[in-house]
């Protein structure tokens, strides 16, 4: 969504009781608990071996500008359920999946602090992590350039030896949008590259994405 200054947000208490709703700025500056979803994708290569993949974020954007980060993921405006997961997802990558065909990783609350557009913000989330397999390569989603500068992809196993601090680098391979323009791109990453989380999360979810890229498909 792009219309941040009039968009709301339900928000609720420390005990994730419902209090009203809120601007975004108000509730950034407030530090007011709020809703987000997280849609994190998988893919089985052809070796058999699964891929996570993640999005590099827009240049543009007020927090983590060019930061590696969840596949898709947003704020959930007033009114709104976890089943808007699936448009965050149609909305940055233009993929249609079911939110049937989600898998929950369960909820998350998080904290963070700092500076945005010379403005202090609070963010204080209740995540709602999903995951999902996906036959489609980095170079065959197409990318809302707002929001969403790259899309990458990395082995599962590699991507949880980095976070547990067992590795220092991870290659990845997909794609950088450039003026509209979409071109191959290979990266090397680190774990400080990506969005500033405790690594536990990450750890997790990867583990969960492997397992679920490990199961049979049934369509």
């Amino acid at each position: 969504m792009n219309q941040h200054t009039e968009e709301r947000f339900d928000v609720y208490d420390k005990l994730g009781n419902p209090i009203g709703t809120a601007t975004r700025e108000e509730t950034h500056a407030k530090g007011l608990w709020h809703h987000t979803v997280h849609c994190w994708l998988v893919r089985r290569g052809e070796d058999g071996r699964a891929r996570i993949l993640f999005q590099r974020r827009s240049a543009s954007k007020d927090t983590n500008p060019g930061g590696y980060d969840i596949t898709a993921a947003g704020h959930l405006s007033a009114g709104e359920t976890p089943r808007e997961a699936s448009r965050e997802l149609e909305e940055e990558l233009g993929v249609r999946i079911p939110f049937e065909k989600l898998v929950s990783y369960g909820t998350i609350r998080e904290e963070a602090a700092g500076e945005a557009g010379g403005k202090h913000y609070i963010d204080r989330e209740v995540s709602h992590v999903f995951g999902a397999v996906t036959e489609l390569e980095p170079r065959q989603f197409r990318l809302q350039e707002e929001e969403v500068s790259g899309l990458y992809e990395a082995d599962a196993l590699r991507l949880i030896a980095m976070m547990e601090g067992l590795g220092t680098t991870v290659e990845a391979r997909g794609v950088l949008l450039e003026g509209g323009k979409i071109k191959p791109d290979t990266v090397t990453v680190t774990a400080s590259e990506f969005v500033s989380r405790d690594y536990g999360y990450y750890v997790g979810v990867f583990g969960f994405l492997l397992k679920l890229a490990e199961q049979p498909q049934n369509d």
